[in-house]
């Protein structure tokens, strides 16, 4: 696995684009849409560590 990460401004396109998409969704879909993008990118990432390390990551300073 290699161990790479996004630009700047390769961090500032997924915003956008997630921000877009949550819109897209709507309020009462919003939750919905954010578990099966979690679970699209789990199955892509495939390394069940990694995204327990990734949840842990972002449940700091909410």
């Amino acid at each position: 696995m290699t161990n790479s990460a996004l630009t700047i401004g390769g961090l500032e396109t997924v915003y956008d684009a997630l921000a877009t998409a949550i819109d897209q969704a709507g309020a009462d879909k919003a939750q919905l849409f954010l578990v099966k993008l979690a679970l699209l990118n789990a199955n892509a990432l495939a390394d069940e560590t990694l995204f327990q390390q990734q949840i842990t990551a972002a449940l700091q300073d909410l």
